[in-house]
C-alpha cells in the first residue's frame, strides 16, 4: 500500500507539475509578447514624435517677414522652396488606408499647373500648389471657363500651407481629386475627394458638404475644377 501510495503521489505530483509548468510557461510568453508589443508601440510613438518635432523645426525655420496676405509671388515661391521637402515627407508618412498611396507618392512627378503657390480665396487662407497627372494636364492647362469635361482618370493634388499675420508658417493638408467613370458618383460630379493631414493621416470628412458643394457650386461650368489665380497660371 505504501508503494502504491507513493507511485500514485508521484504521478499526481508529476501531472500537477506539468500543468503548472504549462500554465507558467504560457503566462511567461504572454508577458513577453505584451512587453514586446508595448516596446514596439513605444518605438513607433517615439519615431512619430521625432518626425513631428522635425517638421515643427522646419516650419519654424521657414518664416515670412510679413503677413500671408501681403506675400508677393516671389515670397510665396521662397517659402515653398523652404517647405517643399518637409511637406512631401509629411504627406507620405504612415498608412494611407483608402487613399491610393501612389497618388501621394507620385504627384510631384506630375505637371505643376501653378507657377507659384497661390492663395485663391478658397480652402481658407491657405496657399495652394497644384499638380495634375498626365491624363488631365492638357485639358486643365487650357483654363477654360465653361464647357469643361475632365478626362476619366484625371487626378489632381493640391499641397497647402498657411501664413498668419505674424509671418509664421503652418503646413496644411494635401487635397486630392480623382475623376471617375461617369455615373459612379453623380452626387459629386463623378469626382472622388480625398485629403491627407500634414502628418500623413487620411482625413475623414463629409465630401458633399466639405468639398463637392463648393466645387460644383463655384466651378460647375468647369467640371468642378478650380484654377490658380491668373498670375499664377502656367502657360504652355
Amino acid at each position: 500500500m505504501a508503494r502504491i501510495g507513493a507511485r500514485a503521489g508521484a504521478r499526481i505530483g508529476a501531472r500537477a507539475g506539468a500543468r503548472t509548468g504549462v500554465r507558467t510557461g504560457a503566462a511567461c510568453w504572454t508577458a513577453v509578447l505584451a512587453v514586446a508589443a508595448l516596446t514596439a508601440f513605444s518605438h513607433a510613438i517615439a519615431h512619430e514624435t521625432a518626425e513631428e518635432v522635425a517638421r515643427e523645426k522646419t516650419q519654424a525655420a521657414c518664416v515670412a517677414d510679413k503677413a500671408g496676405h501681403a506675400l508677393t509671388p516671389a515670397d510665396a515661391s521662397a517659402l515653398y522652396a523652404c517647405l517643399a521637402e518637409d511637406l512631401h515627407a509629411g504627406y507620405r508618412a504612415g498608412d494611407k488606408r483608402w487613399i491610393p498611396a501612389e497618388f501621394v507618392d507620385d504627384y510631384r512627378s506630375w505637371t505643376a499647373v501653378s507657377a507659384f503657390p497661390a492663395a485663391p480665396g478658397v480652402h481658407g487662407t491657405r496657399f495652394l500648389m497644384t499638380y495634375v497627372n498626365a491624363i488631365g494636364a492638357e485639358t486643365y492647362l487650357r483654363y477654360q471657363e465653361a464647357g469643361v469635361t475632365m478626362p476619366e482618370g484625371t487626378v489632381m493634388a493640391m499641397e497647402s500651407f498657411a501664413v498668419n499675420d505674424e509671418g509664421q508658417v503652418q503646413n496644411g493638408p494635401l487635397f486630392l481629386m480623382q475623376k471617375v467613370t461617369a455615373g459612379t458618383s453623380p452626387e459629386t460630379g463623378d469626382w472622388y475627394y480625398m485629403a491627407v493631414t500634414p502628418a500623413g493621416a487620411p482625413m475623414t470628412m463629409n465630401v458633399i458638404t466639405a468639398c463637392s458643394d463648393c466645387h460644383q457650386g463655384s466651378f460647375g461650368a468647369r467640371d468642378g475644377v478650380g484654377y490658380p489665380v491668373p498670375e499664377a497660371r502656367v502657360t504652355r
